[in-house]
């Protein structure tokens, strides 16, 4: 299984656009074959060192989570609709 984690800090972090982050991410749920796990929660800290949204997501197998990277939904929608809406997006992936 490997487990792939980002977090999200929003250029205008402001609730509607927090919720549109999340809702986009979400929105994956059912389009992407290899995703076995999807999770995205905003954080409730609000701490000078937080991120605002995080994803996690769960795959078989690292060509599973290449496969998601490439997904049209995902390059297509996902990704263009984050860098659109965030100053900085930062990643983990790990296997257990």
């Amino acid at each position: 299984m490997v487990t792939h984690i980002v977090f999200f800090k929003l250029t205008d972090p402001t609730p509607a656009n927090i919720d549109a982050v999340r809702d986009k991410l979400l929105s994956m749920e059912g389009k992407i074959a290899e995703l076995r796990h999807l999770e995205a929660g905003v954080d409730v800290i609000r701490s000078e060192r937080s991120y605002d949204v995080a994803l996690i997501t769960k795959f078989d197998s690292l060509a599973d989570l290449q496969a998601y990277q490439v997904h049209p939904y995902h390059a297509g929608e996902v990704i263009p609709f984050m860098r659109a809406n965030c100053s900085s997006i930062v990643a983990v992936d790990y296997e257990a």
